[in-house]
């Protein structure tokens, strides 16, 4: 029997590379987002995976695609805690209460939830365990200008992550977190024309394959349950991440 994955997010961009690099590596993956139809475009009608509509931020929408899980395929063996958004790039003074906790519902309360049930699945499933990888981002080590929801709930993925590495020892559960820099994908196409820099300055920024992302996912997937990458950070080469800016 194929290994069981919940990728969320998975109707573009990281979601979708890492859905499909685990279905070819012969996983079930059901897949989850708000929109139908791109979730559609991710699975292309191939057998294997499993279309879940679901707004991560939302816990009787995460209590419902859980049961489903567990009544369909009894256990989850990955979880790709990976469904962000970010605010508008303002100055944080006129950052308004709606975009900030629009943000922290998606990236963290999501995160929790989606990671809270996975957790207690993985915990009673037989056999026992599984694997959570969160998408933090390189904003958990480093912000960017006028990105402060952004920023704050990626460098509390960080804390979830390690918290949850801790406690899933008893159980079998393995976590461990991805920060990202710079892939290529609809997110991060204004780089080609410029980003705000922090000397004040707009400049292009190098990108890089996605499926690099989707690769690293996959080798932090098939670790048997017994090691674990408790931090990776993959990142376009030429991007303004090391050094002063």
């Amino acid at each position: 029997m194929s290994k069981i994955a919940l990728v969320t997010g998975a109707g573009s961009g990281i979601g979708r590379a890492v859905a499909r690099a685990l279905h070819r590596d012969g996983y079930t993956v059901i897949l989850t987002g708000r929109r139908v139809a791109e979730l559609e475009r991710t699975a292309r009608g191939e057998p294997g995976f499993l279309i879940a509509p679901t707004d991560v931020s939302d816990p009787a929408a995460v209590e419902l695609l859980f049961e489903k899980i567990e009544s369909t395929y009894r256990r989850l063996d990955l979880l790709f805690n990976n469904a962000g958004i970010s605010a508008p790039g303002v100055p944080f003074d006129e950052l308004t209460w709606d975009q900030w906790k629009a943000v922290v519902d998606v990236n963290l309360h999501g995160a929790f939830l989606c990671a809270n049930y996975a957790f207690g699945l993985m915990k009673r499933q037989s056999p026992r365990g599984g694997r959570i990888i969160n998408n933090g981002s390189i904003s958990a080590q480093t912000p960017r200008p006028n990105s402060a929801p952004y920023t704050a709930t990626k460098h509390a993925i960080t804390g979830l992550t390690k918290s949850l590495a801790l406690d899933g020892r008893a159980f079998d559960i393995a976590c461990g977190q991805i920060d990202i820099g710079n892939a290529a994908t609809e997110m991060t196409e204004r780089m080609t024309t410029g980003m705000p820099q922090a000397d004040g300055s707009t400049k292009v920024e190098a990108r890089m394959n996605v499926e690099h992302v989707a690769d690293a996912v996959l080798y932090m997937a098939r670790l048997p349950l017994e090691a674990n990458v408790l931090t990776m950070t993959v990142m376009a080469t030429k991007m303004p991440l090391v050094g002063r800016g």
